[in-house]
């Protein structure tokens, strides 16, 4: 510096400006290698005192002044219609959340090299079609993201160096040409690969008169957010590497080694260098990508090349990207099975023997009323005896139209006595439903109660009546009948939603409910020192797995009155007086339930096992408890499960660490069940990757019942099994395999959606709502706007005038269960379209809190306790206001909401009374009248609830009657 008559300062600041332009020339591909080596040589010439005279490159002014001259108008046209349609960017599936502790981004790097021979072979490939190595790279990328993502609408960065389309001697200048642009690729699994390649050039030479374009106006003409980017990964592609470069200039330059950092914001970087050995290097953020992940990636980067060199005419979704070593670990490692031996028992088969061991120990519990297994078994002969004689047997199909009690346990097993297979009817169903099972499934025989038949529809069945028949049946023999039917005919049928508008029968035989029990046996270890309660409807079958978990197993049932299994509190001391040991619950129930345990001062220490299913489960839900009880005692447990797969296919006991957990966590499939995670053309996904779940395994039903078509299209024969006739259910639900083989639950592929425990195809309510004169379309989504509170909204174009809220309600009530009538119902002047003419389903807006039926008849609270009601409901439901004189289900409540009602009112009023107050006393007027009048808080329901006759009315008058006055 001394020798140059410059100051330190000034060396030092000649010397940044110096690298910071060097750097951005590397920046463009160029990468200068004789630049560098004339820096390094001025350098040594200065160390020695001497100053080389050099001639100056063409100044970077002409080139800024070139762009000067430029309208962007034209550029903005362009890109605006290459993105038109764009709205999200294509998502990064292998991601995990970004730690709070970590807010800045943490580099980490892998390699892939490809050996010289596939190389070559991409290079032969890409000149035979005249293709560039770059437009085959770009392609490769397009479809391992699409393959990734599922997405048809691929967009990536790239960079261009942008020196061709400018002024002369933009070779020999220094200075930043380079830009970084979008590329979008439209793709689908059955594509050609080489129609990828050929789009990917020819865009890549479209671009080129709007390469300056700078990327923060491209993404300005976009539709995507300005609060999201444009994409998240991005291709940079070099014509060699620096290193390797400068090792070719000889001399000293062998020995030296060159290592070019760059520090970026994209989650991803993936840089590609030609060479004699094509290789990529992906730069990463180590705070949203697990290294392994990224390994990965690169392999199934240079598996998919592979794939195109040996065939590029091969589709999309046929192109390999799995290792043959990944191939087994998803399909056959993970899968590992139980030796398949069939169980040639019944299910009252096995009950029977059970009887034998334990004939006095009490089988069910109802009221304060019990059953011993010799009582309960005698009644349930008696019954069968009666069916037999009716000319019930195998595969006979017996309606069974029952309140919860003794009579119902009793009903099943007499069915499953005889020969037949029972057909549950939830006594809220709607006539029109249940019409509808009794002629789809031609039940000759109904069993019921004198106090329900007259809720029932016209049918053709026999009716039996447990009540008011009983001196005919206690003249019917009391031993077991004979064995007529086998494990391969059906136990029972339980219709399910459909996607036609129609619900859809399921059935399941004895041998699948059989190997149910018997595969879980060593994790659960049940036995006769277990109480379980029937917690749930009958129709719903989580109710297989309380029912026969607790008399298979010399357990005893406890049945839960239904009023109670809508009040916590009430239901959670029902499981400390009968000192309950296992509790079968959805996840929406439990939450109720853990909101009750911690107002008490008293645990529920004879729980050993909580097991989740019908739903998915959020961990962090399951923090309070977790906090309150610890890890040993009760033990939690998720499973995963599906009527046509027999309640139950995976199992995954929880701990108090997986309350951090983001998503829901499944586990893997039971022993004699294998689980894949499919793409569309059936071939496992990779690990981190989502795909559908695909089921095969001892637990698969026999199909639809009377629904040959729908029964081959969703039970599949099995690619991954040699044996003949095996067959794969398709579940629609969408997962992705972990690391360490667990599955995780990520949503539905369809449109069912599962809301309180039940399964729900939304085009059913669709096809309901469009029955009515007024409505042209109907489109039905489920919302979740309060965290944790998952509802229906039904969106309408109609003709005018438009109908009235509550006539649509009661059109649907007809027709559908109470859980699948929308919670609210919003009126559009025409439906968001996404690109391709689809509905957008995203873009539906949230309703309004102010329900559109009550302009105009809104009467408002006149009394103090009448405002704290509305307040209550108000919170609770999410509306500005309420009406004293709105019924609580009409203004999108449901059971569940109740609960909540029923736990703030307790609070806000400091008074006890029972939940049936609130069905029986539905509008605000009606309650706070009814509040008033009591002079000291309700006792709690006893025997008054006993009365069949009552029953009856809360289950009917409560749901689906619901009468006004």
């Amino acid at each position: 510096a001394p020798m140059l008559r410059l100051t330190l300062f000034q060396w030092r600041e000649a010397s940044f400006t110096f690298v910071w332009t060097f750097h951005h020339a590397l920046l463009d591909g160029r990468c200068y290698p004789m630049l560098l080596r004339e820096v390094f040589e001025a350098y040594a010439e200065l160390a020695q005192g001497e100053v080389a005279a050099r001639e100056a490159p063409p100044s970077y002014r002409q080139y800024i002044d070139w762009l000067q001259q430029h309208s962007p108008a034209e550029a903005r046209s362009y890109w605006k219609e290459l993105l038109t349609g764009f709205f999200a960017p294509t998502p990064l599936v292998i991601e995990r959340p970004v730690p709070a502790e970590e807010p800045l981004y943490q580099q980490g790097e892998a390699w892939e090299i490809l050996d010289s021979a596939l190389t070559d072979r991409l290079r032969a490939l890409a000149k035979e079609y005249e293709l560039t190595l770059n437009a085959l790279v770009m392609g490769a990328w397009a479809i391992l993201l699409h393959r990734y993502s599922g997405e048809q609408d691929i967009v990536f960065g790239a960079t261009r160096a942008c020196r061709k389309s400018t002024v002369a001697g933009a070779e020999d200048m220094i200075g930043l040409f380079i830009n970084t642009l979008p590329v979008r690729l439209k793709l689908s699994s059955e594509d050609a690969a080489l129609s990828v390649f050929k789009a990917a050039r020819q865009q890549w030479m479209d671009m080129r008169p709007y390469e300056h374009t700078p990327l923060v106006q491209v993404k300005g003409v976009s539709q995507v957010p300005p609060t999201q980017p444009l994409f998240e990964t991005l291709l940079v592609f070099e014509n060699y590497r620096l290193d390797t470069a400068m090792r070719s200039l000889g001399g000293a330059w062998t020995k030296r080694r060159v290592e070019l950092h760059r520090l970026t914001d994209f989650p991803i970087r993936l840089l590609a260098y030609d060479g004699q050995e094509l290789s990529f290097k992906i730069e990463f953020d180590r705070r949203r990508l697990d290294e392994a992940a990224i390994t990965r990636l690169l392999g199934h980067l240079r598996r998919l090349l592979e794939g195109i060199v040996t065939n590029p005419m091969e589709s999309v979704g046929g192109l390999p990207i799995l290792t043959e070593a990944e191939r087994k670990e998803l399909t056959i490692d993970w899968n590992t099975t139980s030796a398949d031996v069939p169980n040639r028992r019944t299910v009252h088969g096995w009950f029977e023997a059970q009887v034998e061991s334990t004939p006095d120990a009490v089988a069910v519990t109802f009221e304060g009323e019990d059953l011993t297994y010799r009582e309960l078994n005698r009644r349930a002969n008696q019954v069968a005896h009666h069916l037999k004689g009716l000319g019930i047997g195998p595969d006979a199909l017996v309606g069974v139209f029952l309140e919860r009690s003794l009579e119902l346990v009793v009903g099943l097993l007499g069915i499953l006595k005889a020969g037949g297979a029972y057909l549950p009817l939830d006594t809220v169903y709607p006539k029109d439903r249940i019409a509808f099972m009794l002629e789809d499934a031609d039940a000759a025989v109904l069993l019921t109660q004198s106090t329900l038949v007259p809720h029932l529809p016209e049918h053709r069945s026999k009716v039996v009546c447990l009540d008011t028949d009983k001196a005919s049946l206690d003249r019917e023999p009391e031993m077991n009948p004979p064995q007529s039917s086998t494990p391969e005919n059906l136990a029972y049928v339980i219709y399910t939603s459909g996607s036609t508008g129609r619900p859809k029968g399921v059935m399941v035989m004895h041998q699948n409910v059989v190997r149910l029990f018997t595969e879980t046996e060593r994790w659960f270890r049940f036995g006769p020192s277990d109480v379980w309660t029937l917690f749930h409807s009958y129709a719903f079958d989580f109710s297989v797995w309380e029912i026969f978990g607790a008399l298979l197993y010399g357990g005893r049932l406890v049945i839960v009155p239904y009023w109670m299994s809508r009040s916590p509190k009430e239901f959670r001391e029902l499981l400390c007086e009968q000192r309950v040991t296992v509790l079968n619950q959805t996840p929406s129930a439990f939450r109720e339930l853990i909101r009750a345990d911690a107002r008490s001062d008293v645990t529920a220490q004879s729980l050993r096992l909580i097991i989740f299913g019908g739903e998915a489960l959020d961990f962090g839900s399951l923090r309070d408890w977790f906090q309150r009880y610890g890890d040993q005692r009760p033990q939690l447990v998720n499973m995963y499960g599906i009527t046509e797969t027999t309640v139950h296919v995976t199992y995954r006991p929880l701990r108090s660490e997986d309350v951090v957990v983001g998503g829901s966590l499944i586990g893997r499939a039971i022993q004699d069940l294998q689980l894949y995670v499919l793409d569309p053309h059936l071939q496992p996904v990779p690990v981190g990757v989502c795909g559908q779940i695909f089921v095969a395994g001892q637990g698969l039903a026999r199909g639809y019942l009377n629904r040959p078509e729908l029964t081959a299209a969703r039970f599949i024969p099995n690619p991954f099994s040699k044996r003949l006739g095996d067959r794969l259910y398709r579940t629609g639900d969408l997962a992705r395999r972990l690391p360490n083989g667990e599955i995780e639950y990520l949503g539905r592929i369809d449109n069912q959606v599962k809301i309180r425990g039940f399964r729900i195809e939304l085009q059913e309510i669709e096809a309901v709502l469009c029955q009515h004169p007024a409505v042209r379309e109907a489109v039905v989504i489920q919302r979740e706007d309060v965290p944790g509170q998952k509802r229906l909204v039904a969106y309408l174009i109609t003709h005018a005038p438009a109908p009235d809220v509550r006539s649509l309600r009661e059109l649907l009530k007809k027709k559908l269960p109470e859980y699948m009538v929308p919670a609210a119902f919003v009126f559009l002047e025409k439906l968001p379209l996404t690109a391709s003419g689809k509905t957008d389903r995203k873009a539906l807006p949230a309703p309004d809190c102010q329900q559109p039926e009550l302009d105009g008849q809104f009467v408002p609270p006149q009394t103090e306790l009448e405002r704290k009601i509305a307040s209550v409901w108000q919170k609770v439901l999410g509306l500005e206001r309420v009406s004293i004189d709105e019924h609580f289900f009409d203004l999108g409540g449901h059971s569940l909401l109740l609960v909540q009602v029923h736990g703030a009112l307790r609070e806000t009023l400091q008074t006890e009374f029972p939940i049936v107050t609130l069905f029986e006393h539905p509008t605000v007027g009606s309650l706070a009248a009814h509040l008033s009048q009591l002079d000291s808080p309700a006792p709690k329901p006893t025997a008054q609830w006993r009365d069949r006759a009552l029953h009856q009315k809360q289950a009917l008058a409560q749901l689906r009657l619901r009468a006004k006055k």
